[in-house]
């Protein structure tokens, strides 16, 4: 694959995807952007406003508004399409934006093929998981070149929540929330560390600073977080364009760097056939490995749960 030029195709002008190319344009991560939408005026008008923005950071980079076609060359694809839950009308689950997007995937998929796209394509359109999934059965794709961001957000969610409960930077901290972008993620907290140190030895060394922490607690304020977002403002924006802007520099850097990003597992966690959110090696290949952690008994139930609704889920949105 060539990143001679780096180009990434973006599907999805709104907010998610254009929050993601300024984050891809300021931090220098691609030389060519092109937007597709429905709206094409909209699409128009996101490219234009983006590339007036490029004049004053550090790299030249050309952002326009195109069509299918224009993703044939293309390193990276991103796809962005697909309704926001309408909080309104009561949608608290991502699941429920599934058959909705859904439809709008049936018309993209056969202008995918049709454009001889042959890159890395990266999901972003909820629910994150099961969407990746109908991609890659859909388009044929190599399990290894198509993967969701999913709980990378959350991951990042999840170390702020625990920073503001312990005092301690969140880059000093290493957490995950695994298998969903949705309802069903949890947080192994038998792996969560502090410099390296578990916080459940920190907690039982220092009961008297740290014994009072409500994990589940903090568990479900990281999980809130997206509603939270989304019930105050309308849209995420600013948390998903910063973890699609890390996932493509891990990508395009090959710097085989581990991210949780969702997956097609093939074996692994005792799975097959089902994408989930686990810790991930990435480079220019896309995901190189996937990581096995050894989760607890209680962690594997919470894990096994969730990949049974993704499941389901799945099934559903084939018709099954």
């Amino acid at each position: 694959m060539s990143l001679n030029r780096r180009k990434i195709a973006i599907i999805g002008a709104g907010h998610v995807g254009s929050h993601g190319g300024y984050a891809l344009i300021s931090q220098g991560l691609a030389e060519e952007i092109v937007y597709i939408d429905i709206d094409q005026k909209k699409a128009e008008a996101q490219a234009l406003d983006l590339f007036d923005s490029s004049t004053y950071l550090d790299r030249h980079v050309k952002v326009y508004a195109g069509d299918y076609p224009d993703i044939g060359d293309a390193d990276i694809l991103i796809v962005a399409a697909g309704p926001l839950p309408d909080m309104k009308a009561g949608q608290n689950d991502r699941q429920q934006t599934l058959g909705a997007t859904v439809e709008i995937l049936k018309d993209i998929v056969p202008k995918i093929k049709a454009s001889g796209f042959d890159g890395i394509i990266i999901n972003i359109s909820n629910p994150a998981d099961v969407v990746a999934h109908y991609l890659q059965e859909k388009l044929g794709w190599n399990p290894k070149r198509i993967l969701s961001t999913s709980t990378t957000l959350d991951s990042a969610r999840v170390r702020r929540a625990i920073s503001e409960a312990t005092g301690y930077d969140q880059k000093s901290i290493q957490a995950y929330a695994l298998s969903e972008h949705g309802e069903t993620q949890f947080v192994p907290w038998s792996l969560v560390t502090v410099a390296g140190k578990p916080l459940l030895e920190l907690i039982k060394e220092q009961p008297e600073r740290f014994g009072k922490l409500d994990l589940e607690e903090i568990a479900l304020r990281a999980k809130k977080a997206g509603w939270i977002i989304l019930g105050g403002k309308g849209s995420t924006e600013f948390g998903i364009g910063a973890s699609i802007a890390n996932v493509v520099k891990a990508i395009f850097g090959d710097e085989n760097r581990i991210l949780p990003v969702s997956t097609l597992l093939t074996g692994q966690y005792g799975y097959k056939d089902v994408f989930a959110s686990v810790p991930c090696r990435l480079n220019n290949e896309g995901v190189a490995e996937v990581i096995e952690l050894n989760l607890t008994d209680e962690e594997k139930a919470k894990f096994d749960a969730s990949v049974k609704s993704m499941s389901e889920n799945y099934r559903r949105a084939l018709g099954m």
